[in-house]
């Protein structure tokens, strides 16, 4: 075996086999933190998942790390401790630039932690790498004139989905054991799916946030990995309420760790969501899921959502319009010749839509979506469906506006390319992504398992079922070949 190959097959272990290792002292945080530094060393200038990189003090901090597994400092090690841990650059930690992958915020230093942040960093976490965005997280791709272009590790022609396309890359190019991200439209799921990784859109209110984000009820903090127990290991850390954040839930929920297997289960499929146009191959892997979970002892029913575009089209545009996109704005004020090509057109979209609907017609089309998939999960204990319409889509910003062309056949607008969004709009809903199979672009695939309103442990029995009923461990023969 090479160096090369020892330093992958170290950088790629899972974070709780990671943390069993350094309890019986057959690893040292040292160690890991050394590979997983070689590694990006390797496939950063073919990815450019890092917007920063903290080595020096990621290094510094396993050291200390590797004294607490010692017993040479009378502190016990903790939920994390030593883990290399890639985080979303948007969330802050304090003293440390805070750009959102935006020129316009060139300078901005940040001056406080973000919850998830010190959540991650009281229980010894290491930070050693910030992930790369689209400018403030509005892309369904990683793309920015302050960054440069992300590139998915099984194909570097395609995109590593966005916005938390950096952390989904990090995981799959084995250069980060865990990371965080988060979601507003599909932003930790997307890059979860379109990287072969796990990542988890908690029930809003889990995971508290920061400033008046929090607010907003479609977005959370999430957290990802490349395994169902490690996304169960930081979620746990991740979640619980914060005086920051009056939206953030008490009591802390805690995740179990051991789950029953599906048998006796009823789970809903649905493929295309109501009226998405699903290509044959998302079609075909979610379905391979399905059969698993049916021969493993699973009722698996097939049905249909009442779902209509015009709704998904109408809540989200209002929505955006009257929320989020406004606080793009301020930012952005006096700036527009410093901002990305997409970022113009959504202000300029997302404007024009809040001319068009009012608050009042956003919230009566998402009560309608609401009604209907509680209607449709009634029976049910999870829903499964498809993450992307699509197998993927290149790694740039050309496609903002565009139609979307997939093996030659115009499947729509990009906006529909992502399935994620419907789940915002029921945002109470726990949504877990697992891998479902493979595109023949080699890149990754995933499917959704939905779950009723804060009932997170459902969406892990089925996530942690499928995990063993077909396995994506990234082992040396399923790693991408970078």
């Amino acid at each position: 075996m090479t160096s090369s190959d020892s330093t992958a097959d170290l950088s790629y272990l899972d974070a709780t086999e990671a943390l069993r290792l350094f309890t019986t002292r057959e690893l040292s945080p040292v160690e890991l933190m050394r590979a997983v530094i070689e590694r990006t060393e390797q496939v950063e200038p073919t990815l450019n998942a890092f917007a920063e990189r903290l080595f020096d003090e990621a290094m510094a901090q396993a050291v200390q790390a590797e004294r607490r597994y010692l017993g040479k400092d009378g502190e016990a090690p903790r939920a994390l401790e030593g883990l290399p841990i890639a985080a979303k650059e948007k969330h802050a930690i304090a003293g440390r630039s805070l750009t959102e992958g935006s020129l316009v915020n060139a300078g901005v230093v940040a001056e406080e932690n973000a919850p998830v942040i010190d959540r991650v960093l009281n229980a010894g976490g290491i930070v050693h790498a910030r992930t790369t965005t689209p400018e403030f997280s509005i892309a369904t791709f990683t793309q920015s004139r302050l960054w440069g272009v992300t590139r998915n590790p099984w194909n570097p022609y395609f995109s590593t989905a966005g916005s938390s396309g950096g952390s989904g890359a990090a995981l799959a190019a084995g250069t980060a054991a865990l990371a965080t991200g988060s979601d507003i439209g599909g932003s930790t799921r997307l890059p979860a799916a379109l990287n072969g990784v796990v990542g988890f859109k908690a029930p809003y209110g889990r995971v508290p946030g920061a400033g008046i984000m929090p607010n907003d009820h479609y977005r959370g903090d999430s957290p990802m990995a490349r395994t169902v127990d490690d996304t169960i290991l930081l979620q746990n850390v991740l979640a619980g309420p914060d005086p920051r954040d009056h939206t953030s839930i008490a009591p802390k929920y805690v995740l179990p760790t051991e789950f029953d297997d599906v048998a006796g289960m009823r789970i809903a499929l649905c493929v295309n969501l109501g009226e998405y146009r699903v290509h044959p191959e998302m079609a075909a892997n979610t379905r391979a899921t399905a059969q698993a979970l049916a021969a493993a002892g699973a009722t698996v029913e097939e049905i249909e959502l009442p779902w209509a575009q015009f709704d998904i089209l109408i809540a989200t545009a209002g929505h955006f319009g009257h929320m989020f996109s406004t606080l793009v704005e301020e930012f952005t004020a006096g700036k527009r010749d410093l901002v990305c090509v997409y970022t113009a057109a959504y202000l300029d979209v997302t404007a024009q839509a809040r001319q068009n609907i009012s608050y009042m017609d956003a919230l009566r089309a998402e009560k309608r979506l609401q009604l209907q998939l509680a209607a449709a999960m009634t029976g049910f204990d999870a829903l499964l469906c498809p993450t992307t319409a699509v197998p993927g889509w290149p790694a740039d910003d050309a496609l903002q506006g565009e139609r979307l062309i997939v093996h030659g056949e115009d499947v729509g607008e990009t906006f529909w390319a992502a399935m994620t969004m419907p789940f915002n709009i029921n945002n109470r809903c726990p949504v877990l992504n697992v891998p479902s199979g493979r595109s023949e672009w080699g890149i990754p695939t995933g499917v959704q398992i939905v779950g009723h309103p804060y009932d997170d442990a459902a969406v892990f029995r089925v996530g942690k079922a499928l995990e063993q009923l077909r396995p994506w461990a990234y082992h040396p023969a399923s790693r991408p070949a970078l």
